[in-house]
């Protein structure tokens, strides 16, 4: 059975291994399923457990596509996604809901019992969340780097290309360096980028702030 959340907590730990197993085998086997790198929140905690429960069944990239798949499917039926996320709804009767859908499509039971158990939860409202977090971890296992970078406007074929040179910079030869790009018109102007740990300002709107700062300190 695989190893769930209740209550952000994981339910089951590594399974009892089987004595016949050598001691390097078994430990290699827990290196397998330990998640690459931490992720925060109750959304970590639901990612990292299934990450784990995937990996010992060797499903990891089955397991991703089916969390993608079911995202959209929430994300794009309005109607689906208000009534998951709704309150006052019975948590029970959204969570049979959900399975039974899930088990029609032939999804495997790793995905099944984990929005099972977030139905049972109420922590449905962070689908979205939890998705986004193993995707950080499954990006994180196949070494690839994730570059956010948002901009006032929608950056041009040349901007696009000439940051790309440029995060280069800021992975190994053995990393891959994947960018994502997000349009928010707060910035004004400029853009913020994401790398790793890093964070770059470069917004207009980051530059009028400081100086309004300054300005006001200096009154």
């Amino acid at each position: 059975m695989a190893a769930m959340v209740k209550g952000c907590r994981v339910l089951e730990r590594v399974p009892f291994l089987a004595r016949n197993l050598s001691v390097s085998s078994a430990r290699h086997a827990e290196l397998a399923a330990k998640p690459p790198i931490q992720v925060f929140g109750i959304e970590g905690r639901y990612a990292h457990a299934m990450y784990s429960a995937a990996a010992k069944q060797k499903s990891l990239e089955k397991v991703e596509s089916e969390l993608s798949k079911v995202d959209d499917l929430i994300r794009t039926n309005e109607k689906l996604s208000e009534y998951l996320v709704n309150p006052t709804l019975n948590k029970f009767t959204k969570q049979s809901l959900l399975t039974d859908v899930l088990k029609s499509l032939n999804y495997s039971d790793l995905t099944v019992n984990l929005f099972g158990t977030m139905a049972e939860n109420n922590r449905l409202r962070l689908v979205h969340n939890v998705v986004a977090a193993f995707g950080k971890l499954m990006s994180a296992a196949r070494g690839e780097v994730l570059c956010s970078i948002t901009s006032a406007k929608e950056l041009d074929a040349s901007q696009l290309k000439e940051l790309q040179t440029a995060m280069k910079g800021f992975v190994k030869p053995t990393e891959t360096l994947k960018i994502e790009t997000k349009v928010d018109p707060v910035l004004i102007g400029g853009m913020v980028i994401e790398i790793g740990d890093k964070r770059i300002d470069m917004s207009m709107a980051t530059k009028i702030k400081n100086i309004t700062n300054v300005l006001r300190e200096s009154v």
